[in-house]
């Protein structure tokens, strides 16, 4: 039997900014990173305190196949989309004026794949979102 994920981190928007900028720097600008990737950046963060809650960065910036490979392999019980949901939750939650911000952590803002989140249906929205955070 598997195990569930850790929770989530409470300050959803400062993770998302943290583990991107390590991201970044370590492997470069990608549309997506390996759930390796993400798990290294999340234990060379502050957030890492011997508790690993990267799952949670890996539903931000991996994709949905490589995050259902790396959790049907490690037995964890997580779902792609009320992960990915609840992390950009956190990101709305935010003041308006902290939108403002987003562009300055140079991320690439195609893990913003809205098409997951609603089956399919506004499929495409997550490029047009990454193009306009792209171009602020």
């Amino acid at each position: 039997m598997g195990t569930s994920c850790a929770p989530a981190p409470a300050d959803k928007k400062k993770y998302i900014e943290d583990i991107g900028k390590i991201l970044i720097t370590d492997y470069g600008k990608k549309k997506y990173y390996k759930p390796e990737e993400v798990k290294k950046a999340h234990r060379k963060s502050k957030w890492y305190d011997g508790l690993d809650f990267s799952c949670w960065a890996m539903s931000t910036f991996s994709s949905h196949e490589d995050f259902d490979e790396y959790h049907e392999a490690t037995g964890e019980i997580c779902d792609y989309t009320e992960m990915k949901t609840e992390m950009l939750n956190g990101l709305s939650s935010s003041a308006e004026s902290d939108w403002f911000v987003l562009p300055d952590i140079d991320i690439d803002g195609s893990w913003l794949d809205f098409g997951d989140l609603f089956c399919g249906i506004l499929e495409g929205i997550g490029d047009l979102a990454g193009g306009i955070l792209e171009g602020l």
